[in-house]
């Protein structure tokens, strides 16, 4: 097995064993953040029917206009404004932090202050 299958391998048994214990209800939907080597995405989901409530990303219009921030953690907190933001223009205010097999750190946990910071409620 080569080093890029086993990091993936490793990746997909940390994000189920982190899934397992968490679910989104109509009350509480759940964050999911993903991170990917050039950009941040966050989504609020219901798990009940799969469908995502509100989403926002680093590819987004508003964050492309905002200029360029001065790394990458900066543009991962400015999107958890922005979900936190959106989320509340739907009426959610309380939500379920699901890192998705990521550590919490750095870009994720910087979501997550974002969103703490724009009025969600972990």
């Amino acid at each position: 097995m080569g080093k890029v299958k086993e990091n993936i391998v490793a990746h997909a048994k940390r994000k189920k064993r982190v899934r397992k214990n968490i679910e989104g209800t109509a009350e509480r939907p759940r964050l999911s953040v993903f991170r990917s080597a050039k950009h941040m995405y966050a989504q609020v989901v219901l798990d009940s029917d799969g469908t995502t409530l509100v989403c926002a990303s680093t590819l987004d219009k508003e964050v492309r206009e905002h200029g360029k921030f001065e790394n990458k953690v900066a543009a991962a907190e400015f999107v958890g404004k922005l979900l936190a933001r959106r989320a509340r223009e739907k009426g959610i205010t309380k939500v379920v932090f699901d890192r998705n097999g990521f550590l919490y750190h750095g870009r994720v946990k910087a979501v997550s202050a974002g969103a703490r910071e724009g009025g969600l409620d972990f």
